[in-house]
């Protein structure tokens, strides 16, 4: 059994939020008298929300990680039928269940953060034979408190200032963690610095099928900048982020790079679902006019990702696809396949 100070070296150790969880998970399941413990994340999809269990371990051994780029949301738990969650998350208290009698088996659930977030919303679902006693409890606070920090510090390096999407640097981890299935002679990778460097290494890798990385760039943007300056460009590009959030699923890994240039990194089944969302995306901006300029429009590109994609060669061509485009006119989204396929590209 590892020591508290093991734990919190580990929880302290990461450079990637996606960890945090699974990490957390391992260090109350090893230090506290518990069978099982899940932390449930709030996903949303078309305005329907779910609960996605991100780590689910067991005592005895056992348990998952979900990926949630390749979760089927239709398989969640629908947020309302999770009433101890529901009221977990409206209260920001802890909620005991004691399901089996006073001195029986207790769920404890805890809020997995302490403010009202709307991106984040989350779950500590704690499993025991009896009651925790408050030493106990004090040390799952603690630990919860030190999670809560990494992941404040982790999200500011990862966020664009501005829109609070995500941002360049953290497409290079997401890109790895997350479309990773196995990299070759990568010691260390998923705790501690050398895992951490190992992400930001371009190296070759086999990937599970259906992994998409896309752009967005807004048309015309140096001419919106130079004319009604930088007040009207955060407006503009508030009302990109706002579109993007609302057109892709809340587990999709969304990006703004710089100036008007926006990612996206999905798994979707098939190209021409691919495609229908960045034309939802482009109509969506196209409808939200800004008094100033009027309408703003997007040339958007995509790529599936493959075996030997990095995150700078996907970007690539996605970015050939923006191109083009662009060169035709704007307000339109391009597949780097279906380019490949017609012979513009080679």
């Amino acid at each position: 059994m590892h020591t508290l100070i093991e734990h919190i070296v580990k929880l302290t150790d990461h450079r990637d939020r996606d960890l945090l969880e699974l990490t957390l998970s391992k260090a109350l399941i090893d230090l506290l008298p518990i069978v099982r413990i899940i932390i449930a994340r709030v996903v949303r999809e078309n305005g329907e929300q779910r609960w996605l269990e991100v780590a689910r371990l067991d005592s005895k051994g056992g348990g998952r990680v979900l990926d949630p780029l390749r979760v089927d949301f239709q398989t969640l738990t629908r947020f309302e039928d999770a009433s101890e969650r529901c009221e977990c998350l409206r209260t920001r208290e802890r909620q005991e269940l004691a399901w089996a009698g006073h001195e029986g088996p207790r769920i404890n659930f805890l809020p997995l953060f302490s403010d009202s977030r709307s991106d984040d919303e989350g779950v500590i679902e704690v499993h025991s034979e009896a009651a925790l006693n408050p030493d106990a409890l004090q040390m799952l606070d603690q630990l919860r408190h030190i999670y809560r920090n990494m992941y404040a510090l982790l999200e500011f390096s990862d966020r664009d200032a501005m829109t609070g999407l995500q941002n360049r640097k953290s497409l290079d981890d997401a890109f790895y963690s997350a479309v990773l299935e196995d990299l070759e002679s990568a010691p260390g990778h998923g705790f501690g610095e050398a895992g951490a460097m190992a992400t930001h290494q371009e190296r070759r890798h086999r990937v599970p099928a259906n992994y998409w990385l896309g752009a967005a760039v807004v048309d015309n943007f140096r001419l919106i900048n130079d004319k009604f300056g930088q007040p009207v460009v955060k407006e503009v590009l508030m009302q990109v982020a706002r579109a993007m959030k609302n057109t892709f699923r809340t587990y999709d890994r969304i990006y703004r790079f710089e100036g008007g240039h926006f990612g996206v990194l999905i798994h979707c089944p098939d190209e021409a679902l691919v495609l229908a969302a960045f034309d939802r995306l482009r109509s969506n901006v196209e409808k939200t006019t800004s008094p100033k300029i009027g309408r703003v429009t997007l040339s958007c590109g995509f790529t599936d990702v493959l075996a030997d994609d990095s995150p700078g060669s996907a970007l690539d061509k996605t970015e050939r696809a923006v191109d083009f485009a662009r060169r035709s006119g704007g307000n339109k989204a391009c597949s780097y396949m279906g380019m490949v396929r017609r012979g513009f590209f080679s």
